[in-house]
C-alpha cells in the first residue's frame, strides 16, 4: 500500500522535509541545446536518449545531436562535440564495460570506445560488427555477460543475442523476443489517442534492465510522432527470454499535458541508486521528428513491479542528492499559475500565433511577435498575487531559418514582475546570455510575490520573438478544490475491451484533473492529466486486464487526491460510487445469467436486454432490498452473440456487455 499512498506526493500537503534553498529542480522538457535539422522548415530535433553513469557522471547520447551531453547532477548539461562518432545518425546506444564507454548507433557495423569521454576522443573497438539493426542496444549483465538487442519495425519483432564482451562476436543466433499485439494492447495502437486501428504500430527502441533477479525488456510504441508514444515492458528470468508481458503497462506513458510522450528511452541508475527513465517527447508540428527529451523517476514496488512515475510530469521535479523511496520525495508543491491567464503582447504575427497560445499548456501551439526586435514583450496577469517559485520559457521556431549548430544561436531577455502592473522589478536578467537554452527553466533562489510577469526580448536567433508557452510555477492563495463528487467508468465499445469512457461532474474552483489507473487497487501507476475536461475516451488499456481508477483534482492552491477507487472489469463487474455495485456472471452465459447487486436503499429496478441493433429482447422489473441481492434471468431464448444488459435504478443507469454462447 505504501507505493499507492506515495503517488499522492507532496502537492497534497504532506510536510516538506527539505528547506527550499536546499533543493534543485528541473522541468520537462529538458533544457538542452537541441540541434536544428538541415530540413526546411527549420525545427530542432533530438530523441532516443541513451544515458549511462560513468565514474559518477552522466553521459547522454541522442539521435541527430551533433554531439553528446555531459552532466554531474542531471540538472545542468554541457555539450561535447567530436568528429570520431556518427552522432547525426539515429538511436545511439552506450554501455559501460570496465573503465570504458562503448558506443554504437543504428545501421552501423562499428562499435566505438573511450576511457575519457570528456575529451571527445574515441577509437574503433570493433569493425565489422555482425548486427546493423535500427535501434541497437547493448546490455551488460551483472555476471559480465554482454547482450545485443535490436529492431525497429511495424512487422518484425525485437530480437536479441549474446555477444562476447571482448571480441563482440556472436555467441549464438539472433532470437525473436517480442512482437506487437495491438489487438490486446491498446497502448500499441497508433495515433495521438491510440485510435487508429487501421495502422500497424512501430515496435522499436529496446532497452534492458535487471532488478531483483528479473529482466525488464522495454520497447517503444506506437510511433514517435504521437502524443501516446510510450515504453511498454516485458519480464523474464533470462535475458533472452521467454518474456511475459508485465501486468502493469505501458511502463512509461505521458499522453497529455504541456509536452507529451515518454517512449524510446533508457532507464538508468543515478549515483545514489535511484532509477530514472529518459524518453522522447513530441512536438511534431513542423516535422514528425520535431522532438525533445523528458526525464521521469522510476520505481520498483514491493512486488518488483517497474513503473516510471509521470504524474504532473512536466511540472517542477526535485533532483535528489540521496537515495529516495518514492515519488512523494520529488515534488516541491509548485503548480502552474499561468494556465489560461490574461495574456498581452507587444504584437501578434498572425491569427494562428495569438498571445493566448502561450498560456494554454500545449507545446504544439505558439505565439509570435511580428518581429525579432528588442523590446517585443509578452505579459501575463495571474489574476491575483501569487508566490512565484520558478519559470519555464519555451521559445518557438516560428519563421525560423536555422540549420545545424552555430555559436550565434542563443536567446537574450529580461523577466520582470509586479504586484500592480505599474512598478516593476527585474527577477531574471539574461541580456548578456550566450548559451543556447530553448526551454529555459529558472528556479528562483527565493519566491517572489507577483500578479504580473513580463518577458521582454533582447535578442533571438529566429526571425521573430516567439513562444510555445511562458510557464509560471508556484502557489496562489485560496483553498484547493474539494474532492470529486462522482465519476464513472464504462465500456466504450462492446467489441473492444481496450477502450473505456470516463466522465465526471466538473468541480468548482478546479483547474484540472489527473486520472490515475492501474491493474491493482494499490498500484494506480498510470497518469492521464487533463485541463477543462469532463470526460475522456481512454483507448490504451489491455483487453485482458481489469482496472482500477481514481481522479485527483487540482488548482493553483493545491491538489486534492481522489479517495474513491472505481473498479472496472471487462467481464461485467462494476462499482459505482458508494451507491450500487453490480456483478454479472457467468459471462459468457448459456442460459441463466446471475446478477448480484448491493444497494444502499430498497428500490425497484428495471432489467432490459438489447441486441446490437438496439432491439429490445427482454424486459423485467425486480425489487431490491438494502444490502446484498442476487437475481437471475433466463436468456436461453437468445441466439449466440453480443448483447447489452441495461439496469435502471433510482440513481443510476448501468449498461454492461454480455455474451450469449
Amino acid at each position: 500500500m505504501k507505493n499507492f499512498i506515495g503517488l499522492a506526493f507532496l502537492f497534497l500537503g504532506i510536510p516538506f522535509a527539505q528547506a527550499q534553498e536546499a533543493i534543485r529542480t528541473i522541468c520537462n522538457p529538458l533544457n538542452l541545446s537541441y540541434m536544428y535539422s538541415s530540413d526546411k522548415p527549420s525545427y530542432r530535433e533530438a530523441a532516443d536518449p541513451s544515458v549511462v553513469l560513468f565514474k559518477d557522471e552522466y553521459y547522454m547520447f541522442l539521435s541527430k545531436s551533433g554531439g553528446y551531453f555531459h552532466s554531474t547532477d542531471l540538472i545542468d548539461w554541457d555539450l561535447i562535440t567530436t568528429a570520431d562518432l556518427p552522432l547525426n545518425d539515429y538511436a545511439p546506444t552506450a554501455v559501460v564495460i570496465g573503465d570504458e564507454i562503448y558506443f554504437m548507433t543504428s545501421g552501423h557495423n562499428k562499435i566505438y570506445k573511450t576511457a575519457d569521454p570528456k575529451s571527445g576522443k574515441w577509437e574503433v573497438a570493433k569493425n565489422g560488427f555482425a548486427y546493423t539493426h535500427i535501434d541497437p542496444m547493448l546490455f551488460l549483465d551483472d555476471d559480465g555477460r554482454l547482450y545485443y538487442y535490436g529492431g525497429c519495425s511495424n512487422t518484425d519483432p525485437i530480437r536479441g543475442v549474446e555477444i562476447d564482451p571482448k571480441t563482440f562476436n556472436s555467441k549464438g543466433s539472433l532470437k525473436a523476443l517480442i512482437k506487437s499485439n495491438k489487438t490486446q494492447n491498446g497502448w500499441e495502437v497508433p495515433g495521438n489517442y491510440n485510435s487508429n486501428d487501421g495502422a500497424d504500430p512501430w515496435i522499436e527502441g529496446a532497452w534492458m534492465n535487471k532488478h531483483d533477479g528479473k529482466y525488464f525488456l522495454q520497447y517503444a510504441c506506437p510511433g514517435t510522432e504521437f502524443k501516446s508514444y510510450n515504453d511498454g515492458v516485458y519480464v523474464s528470468d533470462n535475458p533472452l527470454g521467454p518474456f511475459v508481458l508485465a501486468k502493469h503497462n505501458p511502463f512509461a506513458y505521458k499522453p497529455e499535458g504541456f509536452v507529451c510522450g515518454a517512449g524510446h528511452g533508457s532507464t538508468f541508475q543515478d549515483k545514489y541508486g535511484n532509477y530514472w527513465h529518459v524518453g522522447s517527447a513530441t512536438i511534431s508540428l513542423r516535422h514528425s521528428f520535431e522532438r525533445r527529451i523528458s526525464l521521469f523517476p522510476v520505481f520498483f514496488d514491493e512486488d518488483n513491479v517497474m513503473y516510471a512515475y509521470t504524474g504532473f510530469g512536466d511540472y517542477p521535479l526535485i533532483i535528489p542528492g540521496k537515495k529516495i523511496s518514492g515519488p512523494e520525495e520529488l515534488f516541491p508543491k509548485w503548480l502552474v499559475l499561468s494556465y489560461k491567464k490574461e495574456a498581452t503582447a507587444s504584437s501578434e504575427l498572425k491569427t494562428t500565433t495569438k498571445a493566448v497560445n502561450a498560456v494554454d499548456e500545449d507545446i504544439r501551439t505558439e505565439w509570435s511577435a511580428q518581429t525579432a526586435d528588442a523590446g517585443e514583450f509578452f505579459m501575463i496577469n495571474l489574476g491575483q498575487e501569487c508566490t512565484v517559485q520558478a519559470l519555464q520559457i519555451n521559445f518557438a521556431d516560428v519563421e525560423t531559418d536555422l540549420a545545424g549548430r552555430n555559436p550565434s544561436i542563443y536567446y537574450q531577455y529580461l523577466v520582470e514582475y509586479s504586484t500592480d502592473g505599474e512598478q516593476w522589478q527585474t527577477v531574471i536578467n539574461k541580456s548578456e546570455n550566450t548559451i543556447d537554452a530553448p526551454h529555459d527553466y529558472i528556479q528562483l533562489e527565493q519566491g517572489v510575490q507577483a500578479q504580473y510577469v513580463r518577458l521582454t526580448n533582447v535578442k533571438t536567433p529566429s526571425k521573430t520573438f516567439a513562444l510555445s508557452d511562458f510557464r509560471i510555477f508556484g502557489k496562489s492563495a485560496g483553498e484547493k478544490p474539494d474532492p470529486l463528487s462522482s465519476f464513472r467508468v464504462r465500456t466504450y465499445s462492446l467489441l473492444d475491451n481496450r477502450k473505456v469512457y470516463i466522465n465526471w461532474t466538473a468541480n468548482p474552483n478546479t483547474v484540472g484533473y489527473n486520472i490515475r489507473f492501474g491493474t491493482e487497487e494499490n498500484k494506480l501507476y498510470e497518469n492521464y492529466l487533463l485541463y477543462d475536461k469532463k470526460a475522456l475516451i481512454l483507448n490504451s488499456l489491455s483487453a485482458v486486464e481489469n482496472y482500477y481508477f481514481s481522479v485527483d483534482v487540482f488548482n493553483e492552491a493545491g491538489i486534492t487526491r481522489g479517495t474513491d477507487v472505481f473498479f472496472f472489469s471487462h467481464t461485467g463487474i462494476e462499482t459505482i460510487g458508494n451507491a450500487t455495485s453490480v456483478a454479472i456472471y457467468p459471462n459468457p452465459v448459456e442460459d441463466i445469467l446471475k446478477i448480484r447487486l448491493t444497494a444502499s436503499i430498497s428500490e425497484k429496478i428495471k432489467l432490459e436486454v438489447y441486441d446490437l441493433q438496439g432491439v429490445l429482447q427482454k424486459q423485467e422489473f425486480r425489487e431490491l432490498t438494502a444490502g446484498d441481492n442476487e437475481i437471475q434471468t433466463d436468456l436461453s431464448h437468445l441466439s449466440a452473440g453480443f448483447y447489452l444488459l441495461k439496469i435502471q435504478t433510482q440513481g443510476e443507469n448501468i449498461t454492461q456487455k454480455i455474451v450469449v454462447k
